[in-house]
């Protein structure tokens, strides 16, 4: 499958013990448009493993009633907090997971490359990605939550890189490098 192709379906997932965001941006017609965002939160009140299995089932039903094709992750960076590092580490692990299990294709950008993919700039600020998600997906209405906010953009990054991968392959082979 072309990640560039009309009517493609990207989860971006930006994954958390506590909260998970997630953003669905499918290609339609040339342009970006937002499906569906929000988060998948879990009790503090209950075990890691609980935390964890919930996590599992929600985000299973939320790739069963998408069927994304393709489900994008920002890399896990480390933390100085190491248990915090631990339980993103195993949020991830659980989402990674659970987008293999939808036969969902599995890309990873570091945070530079979706920032630098969103806004041209590699240090941008989450007020810089809002904006430019929100133009971007030409809607005004986004969550509050940042991790939504931050799958949404995870997820256009993949959908610029699909197409820039569409440029180079159409390129000349001399030109590709």
């Amino acid at each position: 499958m072309v990640t560039g192709s009309e009517g493609f379906l990207v989860l971006g997932v930006d994954p958390g013990l506590a909260d998970t965001g997630y953003g669905a941006v499918r290609r339609q017609n040339g342009r970006l448009t937002l499906v569906t965002c929000g988060t998948v939160k879990t009790p503090s009140n209950v075990s890691e493993p609980k935390r964890l299995s919930l996590l599992a089932g929600q985000l299973r039903a939320l790739m069963a009633e998408l069927h994304p094709q393709a489900a994008a992750f920002e890399e896990l960076f480390f933390s100085k907090n190491v248990r915090t590092a631990m339980a993103v580490g195993q949020a991830r692990g659980v989402a990674l997971l659970c987008a293999v299990e939808a036969a969902a294709d599995v890309h990873e950008y570091t945070p530079n490359q979706v920032k630098l993919s969103v806004t041209g700039y590699g240090a941008a600020t989450k007020g810089q990605m809002l904006k430019m998600v929100q133009s971007l997906l030409a809607t005004r209405e986004l969550p509050r939550s940042d991790d939504a906010i931050d799958a949404l953009a995870i997820a256009i990054c993949h959908h610029h890189s699909g197409r820039l991968r569409t440029v180079i392959s159409r390129a000349p082979a001399g030109v590709r490098g």
